[in-house]
């Protein structure tokens, strides 16, 4: 039995949300490391 098209889309689409959301996480996280790293203070808001 396949799914429906409809369904595969959603699946993709929530798949790229929920990695793409991730990958933001990281790179703010990385990005304060290398600030504090650097700078020796927070980042600026």
């Amino acid at each position: 039995m396949k799914e429906s098209d409809l369904v595969k889309r959603l699946v993709w689409s929530g798949l790229l949300a929920g990695i793409g959301a991730l990958a933001s996480i990281a790179t703010q996280r990385l990005a304060t490391f290398i600030w504090v790293r650097a700078f020796g203070e927070e980042p600026p808001e």
